[in-house]
Protein backbone atom coordinates (compact mmCIF):
# COMPACT_ATOMS: atom_id res chain seq x y z
CA UNK A 1 0.00 0.00 0.00
CA UNK A 2 0.59 3.54 -1.08
CA UNK A 3 2.55 5.65 1.97
CA UNK A 4 0.08 8.48 1.29
CA UNK A 5 -2.49 6.15 1.44
CA UNK A 6 -1.59 4.81 4.82
CA UNK A 7 -1.19 8.43 6.19
CA UNK A 8 -4.62 9.39 4.82
CA UNK A 9 -6.00 6.40 6.68
CA UNK A 10 -4.25 7.92 10.11
CA UNK A 11 -5.59 11.34 9.07
CA UNK A 12 -9.34 10.63 8.65
CA UNK A 13 -10.00 7.07 9.80
CA UNK A 14 -13.85 7.04 9.84
CA UNK A 15 -14.14 7.88 6.10
CA UNK A 16 -17.31 5.21 5.02
CA UNK A 17 -16.92 2.42 2.61
CA UNK A 18 -18.30 2.52 -0.75
CA UNK A 19 -19.88 -0.23 -2.81
CA UNK A 20 -20.53 -0.92 -6.52
CA UNK A 21 -18.72 2.11 -8.09
CA UNK A 22 -15.46 -0.03 -9.15
CA UNK A 23 -15.62 -3.31 -10.93
CA UNK A 24 -13.29 -5.77 -12.69
CA UNK A 25 -13.80 -7.53 -15.59
CA UNK A 26 -12.59 -10.75 -16.97
CA UNK A 27 -9.96 -8.92 -19.57
CA UNK A 28 -8.32 -6.96 -16.81
CA UNK A 29 -9.98 -3.69 -17.24
CA UNK A 30 -11.08 -1.57 -14.01
CA UNK A 31 -14.92 0.16 -14.94
CA UNK A 32 -16.39 3.28 -12.74
CA UNK A 33 -19.97 2.70 -12.46
CA UNK A 34 -21.97 5.70 -11.51
CA UNK A 35 -25.35 6.03 -9.28
CA UNK A 36 -26.77 5.98 -13.22
CA UNK A 37 -24.76 3.40 -14.30
CA UNK A 38 -25.99 0.91 -11.40
CA UNK A 39 -29.27 1.76 -11.70
CA UNK A 40 -29.21 0.66 -15.37
CA UNK A 41 -28.14 -3.33 -14.76
CA UNK A 42 -26.15 -5.10 -12.95
CA UNK A 43 -22.13 -5.70 -14.09
CA UNK A 44 -21.07 -6.66 -16.73
CA UNK A 45 -24.29 -6.29 -17.94
CA UNK A 46 -24.22 -2.64 -17.91
CA UNK A 47 -20.17 -1.98 -17.45
CA UNK A 48 -19.58 1.55 -16.93
CA UNK A 49 -16.75 3.88 -17.87
CA UNK A 50 -13.56 2.20 -18.40
CA UNK A 51 -10.78 3.02 -16.97
CA UNK A 52 -7.90 4.37 -19.52
CA UNK A 53 -5.71 6.31 -17.48
CA UNK A 54 -2.37 4.70 -16.86
CA UNK A 55 -1.33 6.35 -13.72
CA UNK A 56 -5.20 5.66 -11.83
CA UNK A 57 -4.62 1.93 -12.88
CA UNK A 58 -1.12 1.76 -11.14
CA UNK A 59 -2.05 3.26 -8.39
CA UNK A 60 -5.47 1.17 -7.92
CA UNK A 61 -3.40 -1.69 -8.86
CA UNK A 62 -0.62 -0.74 -5.65
CA UNK A 63 -3.72 -0.44 -3.27
CA UNK A 64 -5.83 -3.75 -4.22
CA UNK A 65 -6.41 -5.84 -1.15
CA UNK A 66 -8.81 -8.12 0.15
CA UNK A 67 -11.14 -7.63 4.14
CA UNK A 68 -11.34 -11.36 5.83
CA UNK A 69 -15.03 -11.87 4.37
CA UNK A 70 -12.91 -12.12 1.06
CA UNK A 71 -14.36 -9.23 -0.47
CA UNK A 72 -11.59 -6.90 -2.99
CA UNK A 73 -10.86 -3.48 -2.53
CA UNK A 74 -9.01 -0.57 -3.81
CA UNK A 75 -8.13 1.75 -0.83
CA UNK A 76 -8.55 5.19 -2.15
CA UNK A 77 -6.99 7.64 0.45
CA UNK A 78 -9.21 6.54 3.78
CA UNK A 79 -11.48 5.07 1.67
CA UNK A 80 -12.38 1.59 0.86
CA UNK A 81 -13.53 1.23 -2.44
CA UNK A 82 -14.92 -1.95 -2.84
CA UNK A 83 -14.98 -4.34 -6.41
CA UNK A 84 -17.45 -6.12 -8.12
CA UNK A 85 -15.57 -8.55 -9.82
CA UNK A 86 -16.92 -10.22 -13.21
CA UNK A 87 -14.91 -13.64 -12.15
CA UNK A 88 -12.40 -14.00 -9.96
CA UNK A 89 -10.39 -11.60 -8.36
CA UNK A 90 -7.48 -11.91 -10.46
CA UNK A 91 -7.24 -11.60 -14.07
CA UNK A 92 -4.15 -13.65 -15.72
CA UNK A 93 -1.92 -13.53 -18.73
CA UNK A 94 0.16 -16.10 -20.04
CA UNK A 95 3.15 -15.23 -22.78
CA UNK A 96 5.54 -17.55 -24.20
CA UNK A 97 9.09 -16.59 -22.84
CA UNK A 98 12.51 -17.29 -22.89
CA UNK A 99 12.25 -20.10 -19.25
CA UNK A 100 8.78 -21.47 -20.77
CA UNK A 101 5.48 -19.92 -20.50
CA UNK A 102 4.94 -16.82 -18.23
CA UNK A 103 1.90 -16.24 -16.04
CA UNK A 104 1.01 -12.80 -14.59
CA UNK A 105 -1.71 -10.43 -12.73
CA UNK A 106 -3.35 -7.91 -14.47
CA UNK A 107 -1.57 -5.66 -11.29
CA UNK A 108 1.43 -6.89 -13.59
CA UNK A 109 2.12 -8.93 -10.56
CA UNK A 110 4.52 -12.22 -11.84
CA UNK A 111 3.08 -15.14 -10.99
CA UNK A 112 5.30 -18.32 -10.28
CA UNK A 113 2.76 -21.19 -9.54
CA UNK A 114 -0.44 -22.84 -10.89
CA UNK A 115 -1.24 -25.21 -8.63
CA UNK A 116 -4.77 -26.17 -10.01
CA UNK A 117 -6.97 -25.03 -13.18
CA UNK A 118 -10.44 -25.42 -13.53
CA UNK A 119 -12.89 -25.03 -16.82
CA UNK A 120 -16.20 -23.42 -15.98
CA UNK A 121 -19.51 -24.04 -17.68
CA UNK A 122 -18.74 -20.83 -19.97
CA UNK A 123 -15.41 -22.49 -21.35
CA UNK A 124 -13.29 -19.83 -18.89
CA UNK A 125 -10.30 -21.21 -17.77
CA UNK A 126 -9.29 -20.39 -13.90
CA UNK A 127 -5.92 -21.33 -12.22
CA UNK A 128 -5.58 -21.38 -8.41
CA UNK A 129 -2.12 -20.02 -7.58
CA UNK A 130 -0.02 -18.58 -5.13
CA UNK A 131 -2.21 -14.81 -5.17
CA UNK A 132 -5.13 -17.04 -5.10
CA UNK A 133 -8.12 -17.42 -8.24
CA UNK A 134 -7.62 -15.94 -11.13
CA UNK A 135 -9.44 -16.21 -14.38
CA UNK A 136 -7.29 -16.16 -17.72
CA UNK A 137 -8.00 -13.71 -20.17
CA UNK A 138 -9.98 -14.94 -23.16
CA UNK A 139 -7.47 -13.82 -25.61
CA UNK A 140 -4.53 -16.19 -24.29
CA UNK A 141 -6.01 -19.39 -24.33
CA UNK A 142 -4.13 -20.30 -27.71
CA UNK A 143 -0.77 -19.71 -25.57
CA UNK A 144 -2.82 -22.08 -22.04
CA UNK A 145 -4.36 -24.29 -24.50
CA UNK A 146 -0.06 -24.86 -25.26
CA UNK A 147 0.52 -25.26 -21.51
CA UNK A 148 -1.76 -27.58 -20.95
CA UNK A 149 -0.90 -29.75 -23.61
CA UNK A 150 3.16 -29.59 -22.46
CA UNK A 151 1.89 -30.25 -19.23
CA UNK A 152 3.43 -27.58 -17.31
CA UNK A 153 -0.34 -26.79 -15.18
CA UNK A 154 -2.43 -29.59 -13.83
CA UNK A 155 -5.31 -31.02 -15.85
CA UNK A 156 -8.42 -28.97 -15.48
CA UNK A 157 -11.04 -29.79 -13.19
CA UNK A 158 -14.62 -29.24 -14.43
CA UNK A 159 -16.58 -26.67 -11.80
CA UNK A 160 -20.05 -24.27 -11.74
CA UNK A 161 -18.76 -20.87 -11.83
CA UNK A 162 -21.08 -20.23 -8.88
CA UNK A 163 -18.76 -22.81 -7.07
CA UNK A 164 -16.04 -21.34 -7.14
CA UNK A 165 -16.17 -17.96 -4.91
CA UNK A 166 -17.51 -20.05 -1.99
CA UNK A 167 -14.50 -22.74 -2.55
CA UNK A 168 -11.81 -19.85 -2.79
CA UNK A 169 -13.36 -17.35 -0.71
CA UNK A 170 -13.90 -14.41 -2.77
CA UNK A 171 -17.22 -11.77 -3.06
CA UNK A 172 -17.89 -11.47 -6.55
CA UNK A 173 -20.02 -8.38 -5.39
CA UNK A 174 -19.67 -7.07 -2.43
CA UNK A 175 -22.37 -5.01 -0.25
CA UNK A 176 -22.38 -3.28 3.10
CA UNK A 177 -22.90 -4.62 6.11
Amino acid sequence: MDDIVKAALKKWPNVPDCYGWLALDARGDWYMRDDRIQAAGPFPQVKGSRILHDKLKEFIHRNYDHDDRGAWFFQNGPQRVYVVLEAAPWVLGVQRGDAGFELDAHTGQPVHEARATFVDEHGRLFLHTELGLGVLRSMDMDVAADALVAGVWPEPEEVAFEDLAARFGHVLAPRKG
